[in-house]
C-alpha cells in the first residue's frame, strides 16, 4: 500500500480528501474492498463525487475536477444534460415501473433502429454484460454451433465466457469461479490477427461467432482498423458464423451509428449500452431479423423451435428509456459525436506538446473521444507528437509493470484537478471546451512534473 511517509503525492492527495478517506474506511466495513466496480480500486482509497455537471464534478471535500472519465464512457452529453434530466424526472413522476409494455419502449427501440446500421430488430438489456451475454446465446442457437471466437484484452463485460483473456489468463484458462468446460468453448487468439482467425475456422466446425470492439482493445487501446474489420467480416461469414460487434463503449460515440457507421463494416449483432441509456441503467442487443427471430414466440412456434428464454425485470426501464429517447435524438440530430472528437483531439495534441516540451518520451493516442497514455514501458525513443499508435506492432502495447509509477500518475492528475479513467487515459465529452482543455494541459504538465520530483520517470 502506498503511504505518505515518503510520497509528496500521497501526502498531498489524503491532504486534499480527508472526507474520501472517511467514508472509503465506513465502506470497507460493507463493501468488498469498500468499492462496487473494481476499476474504482485505488491505492490509498477512491475519491467519492458529490455532485456533477456538464464536464466537472466535485467531491465530497468540495473539489473540483475536470471528468474524464465520464460514466465510463456513458455520457457522451456531460453531466446532467437538461434536457436528459428533464425526460427522466418527468418520467420518475409517472412511474418507474409498470410490469408492462409501454410506449416509450417502441420510441426508444425505433431510434436505435433507424440510428444503427445492423439493427433490423433490438431487445433491451439491464447492462452490457447482458447484452453480450445474451449475443452469445443468440449465435449458438442461430448456428448450432458452441464456440466463439474472442481476441485478447478486448473486453465484454464479466459473465463466464468474458471472465478471462483481458488482463491475465491469455492462455484461455479460467478465472476463479468460471467452469473449465465452459472455458473450452472460447477460442482465445492475438488481437488483429486475421490469420489466426482462419486457422481456428478451418480447425473447428464447431465456431458460432466472433465477437470483438470494432475499435480496439479497450475502446482502442491497442487500435483495429477498417482494414482488417473487412477482412474479418469477410472470413466470418465465409465459415457460416456470426460477427458481433461489441459497441458498449463506441455506440453512439463514435459516430451516430456507432462504429460500425464510421468503419463502414455491418456485423450480424452488435451489443449495446452505456450512452443508449443516456446514462442510465440499460443496453441492448440489436442486429438481423432472422437472429433476433430466436427470441420471438410467434416465430419460433411457426418454425417448430423452442425460442430463447429472455427475462430481465428492468428490461426498457422506462426511466431509462425516456433519457435513452432524448439523448439518443440529441445526438441523431445534433453533433455532439463530432464536438466530442474535436475536444479529443485538441486534447491529444495539448497533452503530446507537454509531453514534448518536459522531454518525457510517453505519448497519448486514440481516435474519436476516447484518450489513451502509453507510458512507454519498453523505453523506446519516440517523440510524443509524431509517434503514431496505429502503425505499432500489438507487442508495443503490453502493460506497463511500474505499478507504483502508475498508481502516482492517477493521484497526481487528482491532486491537480483531473478525473482520469485511472492510468490508462481520458473519456471525453460533447461539453468539454476550450476552457477544460486548456486546464487539463495544465494539470498534466503539473502532475508530470510531480512524478519526476519522485524520481519515478525516466529521464
Amino acid at each position: 500500500m502506498l503511504t505518505p511517509t515518503n510520497s509528496p503525492i500521497v501526502a498531498a492527495y489524503m491532504a486534499k480528501t480527508p472526507r474520501s478517506a472517511a467514508l472509503h474506511a465506513e465502506a470497507s466495513a460493507h463493501l468488498p474492498s469498500g468499492i462496487a466496480h473494481d476499476s474504482r480500486y485505488t491505492d490509498p482509497y477512491p475519491v467519492y463525487v458529490a455532485r456533477a455537471a456538464g464536464p466537472r464534478k466535485w467531491d465530497m471535500d468540495g473539489n473540483g475536477l475536470i471528468d474524464f472519465y465520464g460514466g465510463h464512457g456513458a455520457l457522451l452529453l456531460g453531466h446532467c444534460n437538461p434536457a436528459v434530466t428533464e425526460a427522466a424526472q418527468r418520467q420518475l413522476g409517472l412511474g418507474t415501473h409498470f410490469g408492462a409494455c409501454h410506449a416509450l419502449e417502441l420510441g426508444w427501440s425505433r431510434l436505435v433502429t433507424q440510428m444503427v446500421p445492423c439493427a433490423e430488430r433490438v431487445r433491451f438489456t439491464s447492462s452490457g454484460t447482458e447484452a453480450t451475454h445474451m449475443a452469445l446465446r443468440l449465435a449458438r442457437a442461430f448456428t448450432g454451433r458452441r464456440k466463439v471466437i474472442r481476441f485478447q484484452r478486448h473486453f465484454h463485460g464479466w459473465h463466464d465466457h468474458m471472465a478471462f483473456g483481458v488482463d491475465n489468463h491469455f492462455d484461455g484458462t479460467p478465472s476463479p469461479g468460471v467452469l473449465p468446460e465452459l472455458a473450452a468453448e472460447v477460442v482465445l487468439v492475438p488481437p488483429n490477427d486475421l490469420e489466426a482467425v482462419t486457422r481456428a475456422f478451418e480447425g473447428d466446425p464447431d465456431i458460432a461467432a466472433v465477437i470483438l470492439e470494432p475499435t480496439g482493445a479497450s475502446t482502442g487501446m491497442i487500435p483495429t482498423g477498417a482494414a482488417f474489420l473487412r477482412g474479418l467480416r469477410n472470413t466470418v461469414t465465409a465459415h457460416g458464423a456470426v460477427l458481433i460487434f461489441d459497441e458498449v463503449v463506441t455506440g453512439f460515440r463514435v459516430s451516430p451509428g456507432g462504429a460500425q457507421q464510421a468503419l463502414g463494416v455491418t456485423p450480424d449483432l452488435c451489443t449495446l449500452a452505456k450512452v443508449v441509456a443516456g446514462g442510465l441503467p440499460g443496453g441492448a442487443v440489436a442486429g438481423r431479423k432472422e437472429i433476433l427471430d430466436w427470441i420471438d414466440f410467434d416465430v419460433s412456434a411457426a418454425k417448430g423451435r423452442e425460442k430463447i428464454k429472455h427475462q430481465g425485470t428492468y428490461n426498457a426501464n422506462p426511466v431509462s428509456a425516456a433519457a435513452g429517447i432524448e439523448a439518443l435524438t440529441q445526438i441523431r440530430d445534433g453533433d455532439a459525436c463530432a464536438r466530442a472528437t474535436a475536444a479529443a483531439t485538441a486534447l491529444r495534441a495539448a497533452f503530446n506538446r507537454v509531453l514534448a516540451e518536459e522531454g518525457i518520451p510517453w505519448s497519448v493516442y486514440g481516435e474519436h473521444s476516447v484518450l489513451h497514455f502509453f507510458t512507454n514501458p519498453d523505453g523506446l525513443a519516440i517523440d510524443p507528437e509524431a509517434w503514431d499508435a496505429n502503425t505499432q506492432p500489438v507487442g508495443v502495447f503490453k502493460t506497463d509493470p511500474r505499478k507504483t509509477m502508475l498508481a502516482k500518475l492517477y493521484l497526481s492528475l487528482v491532486v491537480s484537478g483531473l478525473d482520469p479513467k485511472g492510468p490508462r487515459g481520458v473519456i471525453l465529452s460533447a461539453t468539454h471546451g476550450e476552457a477544460e482543455i486548456a486546464e487539463a494541459a495544465d494539470g498534466w504538465r503539473r502532475a508530470l512534473r510531480m512524478l519526476k520530483e519522485e524520481g519515478e520517470l525516466r529521464p
